[in-house]
């Protein structure tokens, strides 16, 4: 005779499917050595610098005289001429390389429903032309002028709208401010928003300050090569790195629910598939760098182990002790010279917020094409610097590639990107 059946344990609680991760499907670039993502990416992957002396302005009686420069962009071929008036140099960068991601992504905003597609960008140091008007009418014009914190605010504020209100995009909207980390930053926050319900986000950033007043922002902070020579200006992992040179641009990226995208058989570059923040503590207060645990943050997030990535695209500061940081949070996570290394933001300068983005770009085209772009004008790391540097487009197995930003006053970001299934 049998006892009594016991009864039968409670079943476990089925977890949630996490949300799939979204998918990027159009990409919008202006840069300096590249109008559009195909003359970019073609640029990039022959290693052609967009790095030259100033033009936009006479930097004669400035200590550095280099800046990468969005060349051949005539703003009145690609916008309509009301547009004009109403907008900066920066803005138009951005509403071209938004037009041209939702081209990309084959997609037109009319047909998108109400509420359903939105605008995350970053902004950082844009704000400066419209302030360096303000400046002109007031010397110059006795006009009225507009504090240096409402020049800002608004500038933010109309780059993003425009691109909204030109598209027809009424969804949630934003601006993220954290200098060069912005990119990533903004890319992160689209991703939310998509995982919240929204369909569509044009998010990265598109950025310039090659105005007079934004200038001598740059050089009081100290960091700017004062290099004469476009190839020798700029030598990040290098021991004769002396700083950065500045350039402008970015890119704009199409990032889409992958369910839905799929239904519209649309054709993804690659997923967002992790992402962290960390922030550097203030000097004096104990704690390292944050970026490496950024990096590892950014890897947990995306269900990666630091074996899983192929390819970095760096920071890539060009200053000694930053880029020794960074090789050594490198070092740490991966291990010397163990994961392929490239910063191809040497052929543009560094964009401040059109960088992260920018960076996301070319990692999503290297995922494609399995090449690894370069980073130019580099000869040999710093024996401080144990990278592996690429100084020259490399052939690769490309799967997952991790990309790192830091932005000033301690701001440190990274994104994973896998490629298409």
């Amino acid at each position: 005779m049998t006892g009594p059946t016991a009864p039968a344990a409670p079943l476990a609680p089925v977890p949630p499917a996490a949300p799939a991760a979204p998918v990027v499907t159009g990409i919008g670039v202006t840069a300096p050595n590249g109008l559009g993502a195909k003359t970019w990416w073609d640029a990039v992957r022959d290693g052609t610098s967009g790095i030259r002396p100033l033009t936009r302005f006479d930097g004669g009686p400035y200590p550095a005289r280099l800046a990468g420069e969005v060349q051949d962009f005539d703003p009145a071929a690609h916008l309509p001429g009301r547009l004009l008036p109403q907008t900066d140099h920066m803005t138009r960068l951005a509403l071209v390389a938004a037009e041209e991601a939702l081209e990309d992504a084959g997609v037109d905003p009319a047909d998108l429903p109400d509420f359903g597609a939105g605008v995350v960008t970053a902004g950082s140091a844009g704000g400066f032309e419209f302030g360096q008007r303000e400046l002109e009418a007031l010397w110059s014009k006795g006009g009225q002028f507009v504090s240096a914190y409402q020049s800002f605010a608004w500038f933010y504020a109309v780059n993003t709208g425009q691109i909204s209100i030109r598209n027809g995009l009424r969804g949630p909207s934003g601006v993220l401010v954290t200098e060069q980390a912005g990119g990533l930053d903004a890319i992160a926050q689209a991703r939310r928003q998509i995982r919240k319900g929204v369909g569509l986000v044009i998010t990265g950033g598109v950025d310039s300050s090659l105005c007079p007043w934004g200038w001598t922002a740059h050089i009081a902070g100290g960091e700017l090569s004062g290099g004469e020579d476009p190839d020798r200006a700029y030598l990040p992992f290098s021991a004769d790195a002396s700083g950065h040179v500045v350039g402008e641009g970015g890119a704009l990226l199409v990032l889409e629910d992958a369910d839905s995208a799929a239904a519209r058989g649309a054709r993804p570059y690659g997923t967002i598939a992790g992402y962290a923040a960390t922030f550097d503590p203030a000097p004096g207060v104990p704690g390292g760098p944050g970026l490496g645990r950024a990096a590892a943050q950014a890897l947990r997030d995306a269900g990666a182990e630091p074996g899983d990535v192929d390819v970095v695209f760096a920071d890539a500061a060009g200053r000694r002790t930053a880029d020794r940081e960074e090789s050594e949070a490198l070092a740490a996570l991966f291990g010397p010279r163990a994961v392929p290394v490239t910063a191809p933001k040497t052929m543009t300068g560094r964009l401040a917020a059109g960088a992260g983005s920018l960076d996301v770009a070319a990692a999503l085209l290297a995922l494609r094409d399995q090449v690894i772009p370069p980073t130019v004008n580099v000869t040999e790391t710093a024996a401080d610097c144990p990278v592996d540097l690429v100084v020259r487009t490399r052939s690769a197995r490309l799967r997952t590639a991790l990309v790192l930003a830091r932005g000033r006053g301690g701001f440190n970001s990274a994104i994973v990107v896998r490629a298409a299934s």
